[in-house]
């Protein structure tokens, strides 16, 4: 695939420790560089060129398809998964009888994703991560 775009591209939160850990998981399955990761909590990171803001980007998971659609929330994680050949793993979650499900607990996890990471002892760094409730 040299020269071409990943099919999706998962932009996820540095600091957050779930993310960061999700991430580098994915990554290490993407053999044939289907999926790429931008840092949002990076400095450089500038989120006018996607049309939307920071506090967004970092409210919940955000992700762009090869042809610059935007996705969000689950979705991303379906294509995530799926651009590195597991898929399955994450097809229930997009079942018509479970997916309002899955939708609605990722959304109660971005949330709490800040306080998730404190229970388990865990915390984030610069104090910029879940600066803004998700959705």
């Amino acid at each position: 695939m040299s020269g071409s775009l990943p099919a999706i591209t998962i932009f996820y939160d540095g600091e957050c420790p779930f993310c960061v850990r999700e991430v580098r998981w994915l990554l290490r399955r993407n053999r044939d560089h289907r999926l790429a990761a931008v840092d949002i909590a990076a400095p450089e990171f500038d989120p006018s060129g996607f049309g939307t803001t920071r506090e967004d980007f970092m409210a919940r998971i955000h992700g762009r398809r090869a042809d610059g659609t935007m996705l969000t929330g689950m979705q991303v994680f379906r294509e995530a998964y799926a651009a590195v050949g597991l898929g399955w793993l994450v097809a229930p979650t997009g079942w018509p009888l479970l997916r309002a499900c899955f939708d609605l607990g990722y959304r109660w996890f971005a949330r709490n994703r800040v306080r998730l990471g404190r229970v388990f002892g865990r915390r984030c760094e610069s104090g910029t991560c879940g600066t803004s409730v998700g959705r």
